[in-house]
């Protein structure tokens, strides 16, 4: 779990520096009012998706015996699409009230972040994957 949440804050932090500004760009709203939203929406992925992260490691290793250091593309692809989903899910009433658009408005920006997070996230857990490496004594531990 602890590796985890370093793993998360990392995560977030390196999708604000890169989302923040490009929200401000594409949905023309100010910088502060882009950093404020998306600060907003990490703090709600921030509380979910370490827990989310941790039961897709145990199942990953209980299900196909395996460290998500091994995990196949697929898999990837699984892991990051079921952490959106469940984001969007959390968020969405988030984005709803601080960008202060109606449900549909707030959709695309939810489904553009979304997609940004995707594509993100797949390249920075392959990324963190090899760098920091989960032990199986640490997640059997757990």
């Amino acid at each position: 779990m602890k590796e985890r949440i370093i793993q998360t804050i990392s995560f977030e932090l390196g999708g604000l520096i890169i989302a923040a500004p490009l929200y401000a760009l594409f949905f023309s709203t100010s910088s502060g009012h882009s950093f404020f939203l998306l600060v907003c929406i990490s703090a709600v992925v921030l509380t979910w998706a370490p827990v989310h992260n941790t039961l897709f490691d145990k199942f990953d290793l209980y299900a196909f015996r395996r460290m998500a250091s091994a995990r196949p593309h697929r898999w990837r692809v699984l892991h990051a699409v079921s952490l959106e989903i469940s984001s969007i899910a959390l968020t969405f009433p988030v984005v709803m009230l601080i960008s202060e658009q109606g449900a549909w408005g707030a959709l695309a920006v939810n489904i553009w972040l979304t997609l940004f997070y995707a594509v993100y996230g797949y390249l920075f857990h392959l990324t963190f994957d090899m760098v920091r490496p989960v032990q199986s004594s640490t997640l059997l531990s757990e």
